[in-house]
């Protein structure tokens, strides 16, 4: 018998392949991956959590570890499972976070037994889940209240299996009282915790008035980890106000004189004892912290230490605020406030936050209250049957008895006493033994109370203001049994003292050589007199810049390539005549073929850079556009590309200077002709005219004692100017 079914390999060779251009596909498929990454995992909702925390605390709550007995991690992993696709690592990865073991949030959610790492760690691994020890926190008491009268709304869980939550009727603003960052695609959260007693004080001033000046009771975030936020009102109202900002924060330490010791006890939330240690041995071995002679990690027990041991003599408050400049030790929180509110992503200020709160805990309660209503307007439905019953009890004993069939039973109550199936029913299956007036009596004598407790839901369900005074009352029963001091202190700007790099450096005269062939010396004035050999140089090298100044100066120097290297003068080492001095392309990490062609010294970026370029073009750039508030080393783009460079050099003020072509034409004109420009990498403007082929070949030469007999004859009154042929009497300047 012949076969007539294809194989699948035959179906699909003779389906059509439909081609789709790349582009198309990603347009079309990317906006729904970015959504879902979006609203189904990196942005928290307004209960404060994000889906994977949502799953897994309902899930332990599912197992009875509010209140109960802990459990294996590894079961809770494995139970989640159910709700959560994902695999047991990101899932007990999520877990370690809420755990007091771990120590990133004010109030943990998981009581935790074994070893969960640290937030202040980055290497300290935590335990594997079949180690470790889990249960709910009695704080979670909050978040699950009332969850089974119908508060939140339960969608099916990924295999239509189970019912979830959306969200968590949370009893308090979660969403600011414990820390939530998430990075989401092309767009991020980064929300700060706060103190609960203060958000709890802020949320109840709100809801009396919507306008309430929260910071006046919640003054600044708040961390587990402790340390010292540097405090502005103005920015914190700010990010209050915007959702996003920054804020300092600086770590908290004590000096035990005893041990010339410094301990370091509370660091800022954003960074880690690593982080910490490794950047200060940086430090140490740059020889840019000589005042330290050892730094470790003393974390034990006790809590957390670090422990930096002082040379003599050094002064640790001095140390220290050197340390918060040049170390993590005082670091930045950057805030952005992104919150899902009804699945769109919504960057809000904290009182925005909070009413958003209210409103979601006032549908919580409303719907709470609905519950309530209809269970208890059921059970009064119940009793007013049962009442009737009372009446006549014999009556009801004398119909069930005398029914003959079972299904008769319930129909011949309703007919008998005037009541619905469903009361019917109740009756119909009170036992037995409970067919006495004594039972009957006390069971309706509920009626009357279910009637006012009726009456007093009603009445607090059609009153928003009532809502509010309950919501009120559970926040102020929160904040006392919950509620803690702040961990996290504020400083005043005022009470800062800035550590500025040049107090701690020694002033002093000295002068800089620097030479042809990329050497440069940094003499002392002193060491400079007390010499009385040449200076040594590489052969065929020569000096060709002397500059006096001070230890206190910063150095500019610009390369072929278009670029200016920056340092301090006094992180150049102190030279003696007899020594070849510093090879700069080794310490400034020049490119290969890159070399410095001209050095300039400043203390306060006065004066203009003058470029001259073998196009005849020349550029004047002020010297302040050169300085930068980082310690930026390098800068790209100092001055123009479009023309190799044929002379640089810093004015103090406009000089008459000489240009000299390669067809031996000179012009002399004063600098206060080129015209002051604003960007650096400026192509300026045509100085000297030029034919094809022709170049400007000598340096820029100051008019004064150049070399000409007569500069007057090569001045021109305007640029472009083509210049002078030279004069026979001035042919030396040719030679230069």
């Amino acid at each position: 018998m012949a076969r007539n079914k294809k194989t699948v390999e035959e179906v699909i060779i003779e389906a059509p392949i439909e081609e789709e251009p790349i582009t198309e596909a990603i347009e079309k498929n990317f906006m729904p991956y970015a959504m879902s990454v979006i609203v189904s995992r990196a942005i928290p909702e307004i209960d404060g959590l994000k889906p994977a925390h949502r799953k897994l605390l309902y899930t332990m709550f599912k197992m009875g570890l509010l209140g109960g007995k802990m459990t294996k991690s590894a079961n809770v992993v494995g139970q989640t499972m159910k709700l959560n696709p994902h695999g047991d690592s990101a899932i007990y990865e999520t877990m370690v976070r809420l755990t007091r073991g771990h120590e990133s949030l004010l109030h943990p959610l998981v009581e935790s037994k074994g070893n969960f790492g640290k937030q202040y760690s980055r290497d300290m691994a935590y335990a594997a889940s079949r180690y470790t020890e889990v249960r709910l926190e009695p704080i979670c008491q909050e978040l699950f209240g009332d969850i089974n009268k119908n508060t939140v709304e339960f969608v099916d869980n990924y295999d239509g299996e189970m019912k979830e939550p959306t969200l968590l009727p949370v009893a308090f603003p979660n969403i600011l009282v414990n820390p939530n960052q998430g990075i989401a695609v092309g767009m991020a959260s980064n929300i700060c915790s706060f103190n609960l007693r203060e958000v709890c004080e802020a949320t109840m001033a709100v809801l009396k008035n919507e306008n309430a000046d929260v910071i006046e009771y919640m003054p600044a975030p708040d961390f587990s980890m402790g340390a010292e936020i540097i405090y502005s009102e103005s920015e914190m109202r700010k990010i209050y106000e915007t959702g996003r900002g920054s804020f300092k924060m600086r770590s908290k330490y004590t000096y035990d004189k005893s041990s010339n010791c410094i301990e370091i006890t509370e660091i800022p939330y954003s960074t880690t004892a690593e982080v910490i240690i490794g950047k200060i041995m940086e430090l140490v071995k740059a020889n840019k912290l000589r005042e330290i002679s050892d730094a470790r990690d003393e974390t034990g027990k006790e809590g957390f230490k670090l422990a930096i041991d002082l040379k003599r003599s050094v002064d640790p408050e001095m140390l220290m605020s050197k340390l918060f400049k040049l170390t993590p030790l005082e670091d930045s929180f950057s805030c952005n406030f992104n919150v899902l509110i009804n699945a769109k992503p919504m960057v809000l200020g904290v009182r925005n936050i909070i009413k958003e709160w209210i409103e979601f805990r006032m549908d919580c309660i409303k719907r709470g209250i609905k519950y309530d209503i209809e269970k208890k307007s059921e059970r009064l439905h119940l009793l007013t049957g049962l009442k009737k019953i009372l009446l006549d009890i014999d009556k009801a004993i004398s119909i069930i008895r005398h029914t003959e069939r079972d299904e008769d039973v319930v129909p011949n109550l309703m007919d008998g006493f005037d009541i619905d199936k469903i009361q019917a029913e109740y009756v119909a299956e009170i036992k037995l033994r409970n067919l006495n007036r004594e039972y009957i009596i006390n069971r309706t004598n509920d009626i009357e109370k279910l009637m006012e407790e009726l009456e007093e839901l009603n009445r607090i369900l059609g009153d928003d203001k009532e809502v509010k005074k309950l919501i009120a009352s559970q926040l102020k029963a929160i904040s006392k049994k919950y509620g803690q001091e702040r961990k996290t202190t504020l400083v005043s700007n005022d009470e800062i003292t800035e550590y500025r790099e040049t107090d701690a450096v020694e002033d002093y005269a000295l002068t800089i050589f620097f030479t042809r062939e990329n050497y440069l010396k940094k003499i002392s004035a002193v060491s400079l007199r007390s010499s009385t050999t040449e200076h040594k140089l590489k052969e065929n090298d020569e000096i060709v810049q002397t500059i006096e100044t001070t230890n206190k100066s910063e150095l500019i120097f610009f390369s072929n390539k278009c670029a200016a290297y920056k340092m301090k003068t006094y992180d150049m080492p102190d030279a003696k005549v007899s020594t070849m001095g510093e090879y700069l392309p080794g310490i400034l990490g020049l490119e290969e073929g890159e070399k410095i062609l001209y050095t300039v010294v400043t203390s306060d970026y006065s004066g203009e850079m003058l470029f001259t370029f073998e196009n005849g073009k020349m550029a004047k750039v002020a010297l302040n556009n050169y300085e930068t508030k980082t310690n930026r080393k390098k800068l790209v783009g100092a001055y123009g590309n479009k023309s190799p460079i044929c002379d640089i050099r810093l004015l103090r003020g406009d000089i008459d200077v000489i240009l000299m072509s390669d067809n031996n034409r000179v012009l002399c004109l004063n600098t206060e002709k080129i015209p002051l420009k604003a960007t650096k990498s400026t192509q300026g403007v045509q100085a000297m005219t030029l034919k094809k082929k022709d170049a400007v070949v000598t340096k820029v030469l100051e008019a004064v004692n150049c070399g000409l007999e007569d500069t007057e004859k090569y001045r021109t009154k305007n640029i472009p100017a083509a210049g002078g042929i030279l004069k026979k009497e001035d042919t030396q300047l040719s030679l230069i």
